[in-house]
């Protein structure tokens, strides 16, 4: 006999970055303050109603986001679901084309609609929740964004136009929220924007990063802070400086790079050079000289020949980044490279072009490994699974960096430090000993 969907329990879906993710954590907090149960990622949970937080950065995510659309869609013909809801990037970029296309879902919702979504539910808005949040992360780490949109034009980027221009929030809301989460027990932030660099501009018309950071190294029962994706031009150089003399921010880095050619930065609008890209890696690696430094590389973008691409082959091997993730360009429809160039590179030479770079940094990545074998370092256990204990260093951010493999005979806590001994390391894995 099918079993009745509940109709008192809400399946939110999150798809894509840790954005997204912290805008599906506010939603819930908003169900749980109307009384309302729910649950997150659980499609075995017999949810009556469905929302789904989109993404729609590049062509695999968008795919990603319409196949979960259609997949509800088609639960929801079959009786399995009642109420379906989207929200997100993809539903903010594409709304018309979605309501045509995909009439099942009940509305789509864009980027900052929450209060929206609420209302339509049936439920009241708490605006006295604003920053507050239920956590799907494990309850020792948590993302704190401090931003919102983007006022950049890189030529390969649609963010602007999905999630608006640069908002900056209130210093005191984010130390606010911030405390919040270190008062559930959260140890590590992890600080989280499309432009950690810009912070502030807007609000305080100038660069604030390193005062927020400041004022965070002063909240008690912190443990680590952890900077996601600064942008490498107009990089604050305070921020070096700070995290030298601050043991509660991890020296680690997230600044995406993108590219070292300077024909193909130009055509990306990235307003910095080579030169200038080499010097900065420098003055941070001087700064912070056992930095963990982790970027984002593109290939495939209009403009990217052999020539420059083998620049940015030489770029990896110089540079020896201790992360490096790389995404092929995508053609995305009303940005300016869309506008103005060719996407003229057949997939198969870009999907070469990721192989060869990823190729490249398994070898740096190893080696570097292979240095920390008998040293002995602080670690953070994430979960266990079976014999295993799963940790991270303070190089390594959650779901996207390297991990430590620790078999212990004494029984570890999930969210607590220990000291562990490096025994053992291959591409990306420690192997360690507590």
């Amino acid at each position: 006999m099918k079993t009745k969907p509940d109709k008192h329990l809400i399946n939110i879906v999150t798809l894509g970055c840790s954005k997204n993710l912290v805008d599906s954590e506010k939603l819930m907090k908003q169900f749980e303050a109307n009384d309302l149960r729910f649950v997150h990622n659980d499609n075995s949970s017999g949810a009556d109603t469905v929302v789904i937080n989109t993404c729609g950065f590049i062509k695999d995510a968008k795919e990603e986001s319409v196949d979960t659309i259609l997949q509800f869609a088609k639960a929801k013909e079959r009786g399995d679901i009642r109420s379906l809801y989207v929200m997100g990037c993809l539903s903010e970029r594409y709304k018309t084309d979605l309501e045509k296309e995909i009439n099942e879902v009940d509305q789509y919702f864009g980027t900052n609609n929450i209060q929206d979504i609420v209302r339509t539910l049936g439920y009241n808005y708490r605006q006295d929740l604003v920053g507050e949040r239920i956590l799907t992360t494990p309850s020792h780490y948590a993302y704190l964004k401090i931003s919102e949109g983007c006022d950049r034009q890189c030529s390969f980027c649609a963010i602007p136009i999905m999630r608006g221009k640069h908002r900056s929030r209130p210093m005191e809301d984010i130390i606010v929220e911030a405390r919040n989460l270190i008062n559930q027990g959260v140890k590590e932030l992890i600080l989280i924007a499309q432009d950690l660099s810009y912070y502030g501009v807007d609000i305080y018309r100038k660069q604030k990063l390193p005062e927020l950071m400041l004022q965070l190294v002063n909240i008690e029962n912190l443990e680590w802070i952890r900077l996601h994706y600064a942008y490498p031009a107009s990089f604050p150089r305070e921020v070096l400086d700070i995290m030298k003399h601050h043991n509660t921010l991890c020296d680690y880095l997230d600044i995406p790079f993108q590219h070292i050619s300077n024909p193909v930065l130009k055509k990306m609008r990235r307003g910095i050079t080579q030169q200038q890209t080499y010097k900065l890696i420098q003055t941070i690696r001087e700064s912070i000289p056992n930095i963990t430094l982790r970027t984002t590389l593109m290939v495939g973008h209009p403009g990217e020949g052999p020539r420059e691409f083998e620049e940015l082959v030489e770029f990896v091997q110089k540079v020896r980044f201790n992360r490096l993730g790389v995404f092929a360009y995508s053609e995305e429809e009303d940005t300016y490279g869309a506008r103005n160039f060719s996407d003229s590179i057949p997939e198969e030479i870009k999907h070469e072009r990721m192989e060869k770079i990823m190729s490249v940094q398994r070898e740096i990545s190893c080696e570097l490994n292979q240095l920390k074998v008998g040293t002995t370092l602080q670690v953070i256990i994430d979960r266990v699974e079976n014999e295993y204990f799963i940790g991270r260093t303070e190089g390594d951010s959650p779901e996207v960096d390297n991990e430590v493999i620790i078999r212990s005979r004494n029984n570890l806590t999930v969210g607590e430090f220990y000291n562990a001994t490096i025994t053992g390391a291959d591409d990306f894995d420690l192997e360690a000993v507590v």
